[in-house]
């Protein structure tokens, strides 16, 4: 009897989907999570956030450029997202006479908004379900390739046959390892400008410091807005184009959050993995995070300290560096998470019970009895081979040199089709190479290279590394410094302009002279080894844990079905919803969950790369000069909740009871970050800027009031 209790308590703790867990379908809301969220706080519908026949919340929250989420905050199409998600098209407008990453940019006037070439917004117009027609004549007798090949014809009909606008387009995405489908109807809007960013001493106060964690005190935020035509439909940028008209705008509040207030985070994040198995996970927590942590730390060392010195280098490495960062530090945090929250144990806890409820049903037992035997075996397999994948994927990219001789191997792959491909490949590339050179410094990629390059063949198997590289260096008896003195100066990839003197020779000479530098040459080797060495390996072994993990998807949606079981993000949108509320990371250590302007001066250093703050703001701060935006002689700043985030998410709208937006997501806490891949309750948080400090930064600090009047606030 006591084991039976036992079982059961294991059963209800391993499988219970906490309250705030999951990204969820918002078109499923009505059935699967409106109670739950109502008896949290909420005091709307879920038709009010997803509806197809009036206009509801979701009409308010795009997907910018594929990589983040954003929301329209006016009738006139100005949208709110993060700063690290607008930083791209900050810097691009940036240059040392107009340093709009450190002063921050703001249009008084709509003449003076900036104009962002591939930059783009889509809207979901509909969400459907088309399971059925997309695995129509799928069988489990077919290998994967046939698999397939049937699907994407399917997808192809429904996209034929589905009726929609000619402005419309048609998304078809895999649910639960590819056991479900659904289909989105999306608007695409390619004319976004740029409106306002406030200076990176608040868009990115504490930098490297302060990412991933708590507590936070960045305005991470940045302005768009959405131009359409004349009949307010999508088209490409024209001086003629006209601010979008929205079908729903969100209303602001000033009331702010107290501790247990429902929240909901709507947006699109980018990719989870909640159902991966015990040895995939150990593999994650002790492979491939600790592989590419080691690798970005020293790329991160080299760059900071040239960044630290040149303001110029400093703006042209700034995107390189915070991507570096961010995901250098996720994985730490990860890492960390995984081990704390025992996810490893609770994993085999999971297994455990799932093997022996198929034990006791025959048809369970026939079908799924190998799937996690054959899992542990796969894994095992591969992972020596997603090691080097880890190190080639990390490596490579960061020494210039080798990425620069990637975009040329594209123009000897153009050559070798003939002369119109060769032309229009080379025109595409010189104006691709002249953005890059723009961001290049050669005295940081020697350092990168003389580093990474060490690591390269110092921490792995013999059979990985490239045989020219290893060759040159024992010419140098292993000294990096003196090969990397060769290959810098005699390559032609250091500047923009010697690899235009070389394409303006003749196809073929300008082919030879490219094939034949040596940056060129031991890139290719590095290429060829990884092909032959890991590619093979890993395209062998991949497609059989896509395969397991399917049917092991499959049997937990069949074996647990009394589990509510959200599907693993994948870009497209979702919503998800918790409490306000702090949380106790370690021992004696017990976080608020707010923070306020207070902290920003505790943390204020003057001339500090990450701690800095303009004169004219840290005047605001002293005299307390809020506003309307000030509670009690205190300003908010940035707060937590328990809402489930991931990237993609970043920029998404946080909203209360009623669906208005009260701030803005940007963030997760360091110790929770591995809730991609095993959420926990007790200490995953998400991070956002209180809209209240957001308005503070337009209004008091930029002075662009123009703005503020446009936005429905309610006070």
């Amino acid at each position: 009897m006591k084991n039976i209790i036992l079982l059961f308590l294991i059963t209800t703790i391993s499988f219970k989907c906490f309250a705030d867990e999951g990204m969820w379908l918002p078109q499923l809301l009505a059935t699967l999570n409106e109670k739950e969220m109502k008896k949290m706080g909420m005091k709307i519908n879920a038709r009010d956030i997803y509806n197809i026949n009036k206009s509801s919340l979701k009409d308010a929250i795009v997907s910018l450029g594929g990589f983040c989420t954003a929301e329209v905050i006016s009738d006139q199409g100005l949208i709110l997202t993060n700063h690290h998600c607008g930083f791209d098209a900050i810097q691009n407008h940036s240059s040392l006479e107009n340093n709009y990453i450190k002063n921050g940019f703001w249009a008084y006037e709509k003449k003076q908004e900036l104009t962002n070439p591939n930059l783009f917004v889509s809207f979901i117009i509909n969400i459907e379900e088309v399971t059925s027609a997309t695995l129509k004549g799928v069988t489990t007798m077919m290998n994967d390739k046939e698999r397939q090949a049937l699907i994407e014809k399917n997808i192809q009909q429904l996209k034929n046959l589905y009726k929609k606008e000619n402005w419309q387009d048609i998304i078809v995405r895999p649910f639960f390892e590819g056991n479900k489908y659904y289909l989105f109807v999306t608007e695409t809007y390619k004319d976004v400008r740029l409106v306002g960013a406030p200076p990176s001493a608040v868009g990115n106060f504490g930098k490297d410091t302060d990412n991933w964690t708590w507590p936070r005190h960045t305005g991470d935020f940045s302005m768009f807005r959405i131009y359409a035509d004349k009949n307010n439909k999508p088209a490409a940028y024209s001086p003629d184009n006209v601010p979008y008209t929205p079908k729903r705008s969100l209303k602001i509040s000033l009331k702010g959050v107290k501790e247990g207030d429902f929240t909901m985070v709507f947006g699109f994040p980018g990719r989870t993995n909640e159902y991966l198995s015990s040895r995939a996970v150990k593999q994650i927590m002790e492979v491939n995070d600790p592989a590419k942590i080691n690798i970005r730390h020293h790329a991160l060392a080299i760059m900071k300290d040239f960044m630290i010195k040149d303001e110029s280098i400093k703006i042209q490495y700034a995107a390189k560096y915070a991507t570096i960062e961010n995901g250098h530090k996720k994985w730490k945090g990860e890492v960390l998470g995984l081990k704390k929250s025992e996810a490893v144990d609770k994993k085999n806890n999971y297994e455990k019970i799932f093997t022996e409820r198929i034990q006791k049903n025959e048809e369970w037992k026939t079908k799924y009895q190998n799937v996690l035997p054959e899992l542990r075996n796969a894994y095992d397999s591969i992972e020596s081979y997603s090691r080097a994948r880890d190190y080639f994927n990390e490596i490579v990219p960061k020494i210039e040199i080798f990425s620069i001789s990637g975009e040329l191997s594209g123009l000897t792959t153009a050559y070798e089709k003939g002369n119109s491909e060769y032309e229009k490949k080379k025109a595409e590339l010189i104006q691709k190479l002249e953005e890059t050179f723009k961001e290049y410094n050669k005295a940081v990629d020697i350092k990168l290279f003389e580093s990474l390059i060490e690591l390269y063949i110092n921490d792995q198997k013999k059979e990985f590394i490239s045989k020219y590289l290893s060759d040159k260096l024992s010419f140098y008896q292993g000294d990096i410094s003196k090969l990397s003195e060769e290959i810098y100066s005699t390559t032609g990839f250091t500047s923009f302009e010697k690899i235009k003197t070389i394409l303006t020779e003749s196809p073929e000479t300008a082919i030879g002279l490219l094939k034949s530098d040596i940056a060129f040459m031991m890139y290719e080797d590095m290429v060829k080894t990884y092909k032959s060495a890991v590619s093979p390996k890993i395209n062998e072994f991949q497609p059989l844990i896509t395969r397991l993990q399917r049917n092991y998807m499959q049997a937990l949606l069949e074996v647990f079905k009394e589990k509510r079981f959200y599907p693993d993000a994948n870009g497209t949108m979702r919503v998800t919803y918790g409490n306000v509320k702090g949380y106790e990371p370690r021992d004696a250590v017990k976080y608020d969950f707010y923070t306020y302007s207070d902290g920003i001066l505790e943390k204020y250093k003057p001339g500090d790369y990450e701690f800095d703050l303009p004169q004219d703001l840290l005047k605001l701060y002293k005299s307390k000069d809020y506003g309307m935006y000030g509670v009690n002689g205190k300003l908010p700043v940035c707060f937590i909740a328990s809402n489930h985030t991931t990237g993609g998410n970043s920029g998404s709208p946080a909203l209360d009871a009623y669906g208005n937006l009260i701030g803005l997501n940007f963030d997760r806490v360091w110790e929770g970050t591995m809730s991609d891949i095993n959420y926990d309750p007790k200490i995953c948080r998400n991070i956002m800027v209180d809209i209240r400090y957001i308005l503070f930064i337009v209004d008091k600090y930029a002075g662009a009031k123009n703005l503020i009047k446009e936005m429905n606030i309610l006070h």
